[in-house]
This record gives C-alpha cells, sequence and structure tokens, in this order.
C-alpha cells in the first residue's frame, strides 16, 4: 500500500493507547474492496533536480532523494485492523504524502498480498550487496517501477465509494490537510480540492468518489497529494488512505420503478461492433438488434442520446453513414467523465436524472456513473436487447409519443429563435406564437392523459398517477370537469401537454399537470386564466385548488402565487389554495387559448 524504506524502525502497536487501537480495527470487516497506492514522501515546492543544489532545506536520504519526513516513514505494525500496517510520519517544512495511482480496486486478501510483496522488494533491495553508489539508483528504480504499475493498473469492474482517511492525532491542537487530486496528463483542467480536519484523536475521513469526479477523470492516472497546513514538525499516525468500497446497509424499502424517458448509449462494442479510434469507420459494424430496440422505443416516447468517449465527428460520421444521426438528441460526444455527459442530456431535455438509463460494456464507466449519479438506471450492454421487456419501458404507444423526437427536434429550432431575443423573453415567446386548445378528456385522448399522468413529474401539482380504469371513471362522473390541454406554436405541435380536473360542486381544482416540454412558456398561466374565468363567471364563488407541494414540483408551482392564489389551509402535505371572486383575472395574452370544450360548465350540484 505505501512505498518505503526498508531500513526505517518498525514500532509496536504497543505504543498506542488501547482506545486508538481499537478505532483503527473498526474498519476491517466493512472495506470489501481498496487500492495499494504508493504513498512516498515530497516536497510541495519541489523543482527536482536543481532543487538538490539550491535548495537549504535538502536533507538527503540514503537512495538520494530529499528526505521531507524526519525519521521517513516508520512502519507500525497492525494486523488486527483494515490495513496491515500504520505509518508515523513527522513533517518537516514543505513536507507532504504524495503518490501517484489509479481506483482499481482490489479485494482486502489481494491488497494485503500485494502489500507484503512490495515490502518484500523493498527489502531486498535495502539488503542487496550493491556498491554505495549503485544503490540509491536501484532503490529510486525500484520506487519509480511501482509507480508506474499503479499508474498503467486498469480500472476494474468495481468503482469505489470514497476517499478514506484513517488518523491519529496525539497533539492536544486540531490540524487540517489539503486533500489534493489531479490528472497526471498534462494541461489537465482544475484539480479536486478540500480541507479534511484532523482533529486531536483518532479521525475517519472519507471525500466522496461523486464529489472528485465531478472534477477529475478517474478513469484515468491521477496524482493525489496530502499536505498538512500550518503544522511543521507534526507528528501525525496514518491507517487506510485509500479509494475504498464498504459493505452498505441492507435497504429497508424498495424504490419505485420509474419509467425511462431516455436511454443514453455507449457506441463501442455497445452500439457498434469494434473501437472506432482504433478499428476505423470502415471496420466497426453496427448491431442491428441494438438499431431494433432504438426505433422500438423511440416509437414508445422514449428519447436516446449517447455518451461516448471519441472524436465528435468521426463518430457522428459513422452515425450519419448508418442512418442513425436522427434518433440522438444532444449527443455527447467527447472525452470528458460519462456522468458530466449524462446530466448535459438531462439538462437539455429537461428532463429528471432518474428517468435516465445508461447503457455501456465497460463495467467501470457504468459505475462511475452509478457513484456520482445514483438516481441514474444503469444497464450493461450485453442486456441492452431485453430493455424492451422491462417495466421502465412499458408505456404505451400514442400519436404524441412517436412524434416526442420530433417535438424535441423543434424545439431546438425555438432555442435558435430564443438567440434572437436575448433579453425579452415574453418577446420571444410572442415571435413563437403559441395556440392552447382545451378539450375535454375521452376515449380518444385517453391513453395520451394516461402516459401523462404517469410520466410528468416537475408540473404534476396533485401527484396523482391515474389508471387507465380510473380515467374512465372519470369521464363518466356527473360532477367533474375534464380539460385535456393540447398545445403548438409556429414551429410545430407540442401535442397533448396537460390535464387538469375540477370540481364543479365548490368549484375546486382537483389536478393540474403538464409535460415539461411547456415548463416556463406561461401555458401554465393561460390554462389557470383560463379555469379561473370559466368556473367563476358560472358560479360566482370563490374558487380553490388543491397542490401537493414536492421538491420537484416547487420552481413550477410558483404558477399559482403569481395568478394570485392564497394559501389557507394544509392537510396530509396538500396546501388548499383560493382564488378570491373579485380579484382581477391576470392573463398577459402571450397565448392564445382556443375553447374546444362541448358542454359549458354546469351550475353547482
Amino acid at each position: 500500500m505505501y512505498e518505503a524504506e526498508v531500513n526505517r524502525t518498525v514500532e509496536s502497536i504497543q505504543t498506542l493507547p488501547l482506545e486508538i487501537r481499537k478505532r483503527f480495527t473498526e474498519l476491517r470487516d466493512r472495506i470489501v474492496a481498496r487500492t495499494v497506492l504508493p504513498w512516498g514522501e515530497h516536497c510541495t515546492e519541489c523543482v527536482w533536480p536543481t532543487c538538490y543544489t539550491t535548495c537549504e532545506l535538502y536533507s538527503p536520504r540514503k537512495d538520494g532523494a530529499c528526505r521531507q519526513f524526519v525519521d521517513g516513514m516508520v512502519r507500525i505494525d497492525h494486523k488486527e485492523g483494515a490495513s496491515p500496517y500504520l505509518l508515523k510520519i513527522q513533517f518537516k517544512q514543505w513536507g507532504k504524502l504524495w503518490t501517484v495511482g489509479n481506483v482499481r480496486l482490489q479485494s482486502p486478501s489481494q491488497a494485503l498480498r500485494s502489500e507484503k510483496f512490495n515490502i518484500a522488494i523493498g527489502a531486498i533491495g535495502w539488503a542487496a550487496p550493491f556498491p554505495s553508489s549503485v544503490k540509491p539508483r536501484v532503490l529510486t528504480k525500484i520506487n519509480y517501477l511501482r509507480r508506474q504499475s499503479a499508474v498503467n493498473a486498469r480500472p476494474g469492474s468495481a468503482f469505489p465509494d470514497s476517499f478514506l482517511l484513517e488518523c491519529y492525532n496525539p497533539s492536544a491542537l486540531d490540524l487540517a490537510a489539503t486533500f489534493t487530486i489531479r490528472p497526471s496528463i498534462l494541461q489537465a483542467p482544475q484539480p479536486f480540492q478540500t480541507m479534511i480536519r484532523l482533529t486531536s484523536g483518532y479521525t475517519c475521513s472519507r471525500v466522496a468518489v461523486s464529489e472528485i469526479s465531478r472534477r477529475v477523470d478517474l478513469s484515468q492516472p491521477f496524482e493525489v497529494e496530502i499536505v498538512p497546513n500550518d503544522a511543521e514538525n507534526a507528528v501525525l499516525i496514518f491507517g487506510m488512505m485509500d479509494f475504498v468500497k464498504e459493505r452498505q446497509p441492507l435497504q429497508a424499502a424498495v424504490a419505485e420503478t420509474k419509467q425511462f424517458k431516455c436511454i443514453v448509449w455507449d457506441l463501442d462494442n455497445t452500439l457498434w461492433k469494434g473501437t472506432l479510434i482504433e478499428d476505423g469507420p470502415e471496420k466497426v459494424q453496427v448491431h442491428a438488434g441494438v438499431v431494433d430496440v432504438i426505433q422500438q422505443t423511440d416509437q414508445r416516447g422514449i428519447l436516446h442520446s449517447i455518451a461516448s468517449k471519441n472524436n465528435f465527428e468521426d463518430a457522428m460520421k459513422v452515425l450519419r453513414q448508418h442512418g442513425l444521426e436522427e434518433y440522438f438528441l444532444y449527443p455527447q460526444i467527447n472525452w470528458q467523465p460519462k456522468s458530466q455527459s449524462v446530466e448535459r442530456i438531462a439538462q437539455s431535455l429537461n428532463i429528471g436524472i432518474d428517468t435516465i438509463a445508461f447503457v455501456d460494456d465497460q463495467a467501470f464507466e457504468r459505475e462511475q456513473v452509478r457513484t456520482v449519479l445514483p438516481q441514474v438506471g444503469t444497464i450493461d450492454a450485453a442486456d441492452c436487447l431485453q430493455l424492451l421487456a422491462r417495466p421502465e419501458c412499458n408505456v404505451p404507444v400514442t400519436t404524441e409519443s412517436s412524434n416526442r423526437r420530433l417535438m424535441y427536434r423543434q424545439q431546438r429550432q425555438r432555442e435558435a429563435v430564443l438567440q434572437a431575443h436575448p433579453e425579452d423573453y415574453l418577446g420571444f415567446l410572442r415571435d413563437c406564437r403559441m395556440e392552447v386548445r382545451i378539450n375535454r378528456l375521452n376515449r380518444n385522448n385517453l391513453k395520451r392523459v394516461y402516459e401523462l399522468a404517469q410520466r410528468t413529474n416537475q408540473l404534476n401539482f396533485s401527484g396523482n398517477r391515474y389508471q387507465e380504469s380510473q380515467l374512465v371513471d372519470i369521464i363518466g362522473s356527473d360532477f367533474l370537469n375534464t380539460y385535456v390541454i393540447d398545445c403548438q406554436d409556429r414551429f410545430g405541435s407540442y401535442g397533448i401537454v396537460g390535464f387538469g380536473v375540477v370540481d364543479r360542486r365548490e368549484p375546486r381544482l382537483l389536478d393540474l399537470m403538464f409535460s415539461c416540454r411547456i415548463q416556463s412558456k406561461r401555458v401554465e398561466h393561460a390554462v389557470l386564466a383560463f379555469l379561473l374565468n370559466r368556473h367563476l363567471s358560472e358560479t360566482g364563488r370563490d374558487f380553490h385548488a388543491n397542490y401537493r407541494k414536492t421538491a420537484k414540483n416547487a420552481p413550477g408551482g410558483k404558477v399559482f402565487e403569481e395568478m394570485g392564489f392564497e394559501q389557507v389551509a394544509e392537510h396530509h402535505g396538500v396546501l388548499s389554495l383560493v382564488f378570491k371572486r373579485g380579484q382581477e383575472v391576470p392573463d398577459d395574452r402571450i397565448v392564445e387559448i382556443k375553447n374546444g370544450v362541448d358542454e359549458p360548465c354546469k351550475a353547482p350540484i
């Protein structure tokens, strides 16, 4: 695990207090896999090799390198813990712990064998009868090979949960250390950096891989450093200093199955056989079965995109050659971590991250996305042909679902027009010439309303998930008025984007839901204005509304406040709102309403 000189002192664990020894054993049964990083001493201001002749702090070790720890890295045997030994380090000025490596995890037994092997190789190097002029070069070569082995190790199928650091600070003063990870490649982006508190006594700190991965691609080699702050001559004893995967507690409940709104595909050895950058566009072969899955799910209204580490133009050329380019919205073909690509796709499509599935043949990439974005459904490419049978893809085929991809492409045209109105968003909406037609729920539009009720989250103000049988009952009700909302603009049709239910006896809005496609387009404002005008004039009474506020629908729920509703009560998480008769109904006249409701609102029962 840790690179260290073998001629250092090996101390007994008995020198540590009993309660501290016990603390260093707590992780033994929780760590299911960890890295083996070759830690060594280094300098925060290193300008090797010129610093050996210009730096007043240069203190040579036996191998000629500069000693930045007073006694080197002193190993303390500790067979009972998660790692076989501890490291006692007294930092000199500008001294830091430093390593290179990768996130290749090993089982605890494998890690133990690797560490014993490293110790044995180091011992052989120190004990070998080399001339004093040769031995430093031999030891330097051993250390170099150990680091290269760590850098070149390919990530395995498992992905770590966190970087874990155990430390015992024997002083009475709390200390802090700067923890930094940066890619080993040149011209890399800004590194990940955070502060770890090393309080007096035992500390176990975790830095989530999900946070690190937002800045650093852990599938590539990296450097790690731990630098105590303002702590010259500080003595610290370190235990685990590795990326780890820990045993997770059993979950008490099974998560609700959510329907996929978008499937994000890898390319190499997933959408096609072969690796584009190695085999070239002429040799890669598109999987016919995968294409069939994409086409059938596309008909169901499930969108598709790409997260691939490739050259953008080369990959798009292959897609165009096979007539597949049109299926993929906002493709992310770059060299960034795939979790970042998935996040960008969700933002571009304006859908929840928990409605995305990610398909990749590499276990590392799936685990990287799962770690950073645990809400995303990750699927092995070997299982992708079973997607059609999965419950998350079991959605009805409607006119709107089969045209959903086209609607998103039309949305990109709208975005282009929006660029011409950078400071006048309402002017942009007026330029779109939006039109809403409102009809009653009937047998012809029931399936689309059912699909809408199952899928919408951000603009579902009741949280109800109607089944088809329930919608049939609503059609037959004597006192419920239904409103099915269809929208279009000069670029094309959005299809059916909303559904509302009003109990005319009070009157009270029981349900109102919209597709996220029309979010922030003032459609919800126009529909509420229509309902208010209709029911206030027919009943002459205050208009009430139910609103079950959630984290997801809270931004859209501001429409009630903007329209003049006030909260009057709350019962079991449902807010009761009221719009008083006599209030002026706001209407910015951005959206034109066409009333297709067959019957006028009946008098209250």
